[in-house]
């Protein structure tokens, strides 16, 4: 069984005064889209081969990519249901340097009987053409999905709707999280497995590789709780970070973890659902079965809705918060934290976009090869997608 570790991170606490303010990037802010309709999911893979790392988008009825470095618009696929795309997920899995991608579709969270779809989506010889969609088995509520690397080193296609079938109010049947592996013709039948189906109101997921060995282990937001859920060979062990009722967790909705210049890992999470509270957890007690320690570091975000960690420059993986408001004229925008010390024990706020990005979903690539990661956006109420060229710590 592999070993859960994590070192010591200090008890979080902000902006305390005699606090040395930390070196932190500056951002050149590129808008590439101003017609977006959701922008649901944002991605980046390289899906031409030609080395250079693509923007890919699930809107509304739409799936797109974005040119590296024109970010000239190409349309993979228009109206694979009557329902809205959801999700998508693309990176390299049979090693050629072009992207497999696949899409999530049917959206309608209210229908937990027929809602859903899953699609991959195969390329014609011209990528910048239209790809032919091929249906696969669904839960209903499909909503987030990523490629994740198996026990052999391959990628299986991890996909985990809203709620589980039939679910009423967060209650009834549970989520099913499962993995899909893609046999040699993609039109014949996938195998599927379920790993997981305790949880309910399962937002999102982030895999993670926390040991030496090739498969991914993953973190599971929920409303019960987050979920560590590691491998043995080819089963899933589940160890909780956080539960329901207990530190002030009210269940989750995004997460993703971290690492800090000591080697301490974090786990970043908003919190509730939708919620207003960016959460820092941290323990330093890795053999035992205790919760993490849990620490709030803000407030005041509206309907709070991405997260994505990673060094930017600072030596220490930083946090990049967006949030997109509830209804069309909220204050929304995106913000870095940054650790002011190696050990995580101070953190401090920084704008990145103050209003001009209603953030429904981000990720961080280097997109110009420069060495440094740059954040990428998509915007609801603002129905725009952005990229923030990180130009160094000045």
């Amino acid at each position: 069984m592999k070993t859960f570790y994590t070192a010591t991170l200090s008890v979080i606490a902000m902006f305390q005064a005699n606090a040395a303010e930390p070196r932190v990037p500056v951002f050149r802010a590129v808008e590439i889209d101003k017609q977006v309709q959701i922008g649901y999911g944002v991605t980046v893979a390289d899906v031409n081969g030609d080395k250079k790392p693509d923007i890919i988008l699930a809107d509304k009825n739409v799936i797109v990519w974005y040119q590296n470095p024109t970010w000239e618009k190409h349309i993979i696929a228009e109206k694979l249901t009557e329902l809205d795309n959801v999700c998508v997920a693309a990176a390299d899995i049979n090693g050629d340097g072009k992207a497999e991608i696949a899409v999530g579709a049917g959206w309608n969270p209210g229908d937990t009987i027929g809602s859903g779809a899953v699609f991959y989506m195969i390329p014609p010889s011209d990528r910048t053409q239209r790809w032919e969609p091929v249906k696969l088995p669904h839960e209903p509520t499909t909503h987030r999905m990523r490629w994740v690397r198996n026990e052999l080193g391959k990628y299986d296609l991890l996909v985990v709707p809203l709620h589980g079938r039939g679910n009423k109010n967060g209650e009834g049947e549970g989520v099913k999280v499962q993995t899909y592996r893609m046999p040699a013709d993609p039109k014949e039948s996938w195998t599927i497995t379920t790993i997981d189906s305790a949880q309910h109101m399962t937002h999102n997921f982030n895999p993670l590789q926390w040991d030496a060995d090739v498969a991914n282990e993953l973190l599971l937001a929920s409303k019960e709780g987050i979920y560590f859920l590691g491998r043995n060979g080819n089963s899933w062990t589940k160890k909780a970070i956080a539960r329901s009722g207990e530190q002030g967790f009210a269940g989750a909705g995004e997460v993703r973890d971290g690492k800090l210049k000591s080697g301490s890992r974090f786990i970043a999470a908003i919190e509730p659902m939708h919620g207003n509270q960016f959460v820092i957890y941290s323990t330093d007690k890795p053999a035992s079965d205790q919760l993490w320690k849990r620490h709030m570091l803000d407030d005041s975000l509206n309907e709070g809705h991405a997260v994505a960690c990673g060094d930017l420059g600072s030596g220490s993986d930083s946090v990049v918060v967006g949030w997109r408001g509830k209804k069309v004229g909220d204050k929304v925008g995106i913000k870095l934290f940054t650790a002011l010390d190696a050990a995580g024990s101070e953190w401090k706020q920084t704008p990145v976009d103050d209003g001009g990005m209603a953030c429904e979903d981000l990720c961080l690539a280097d997109l110009n090869g420069d060495g440094r990661l740059d954040i990428i956006a998509s915007g609801r109420a603002t129905k725009n997608v952005k990229i923030y060229f990180n130009e160094g710590i000045k």
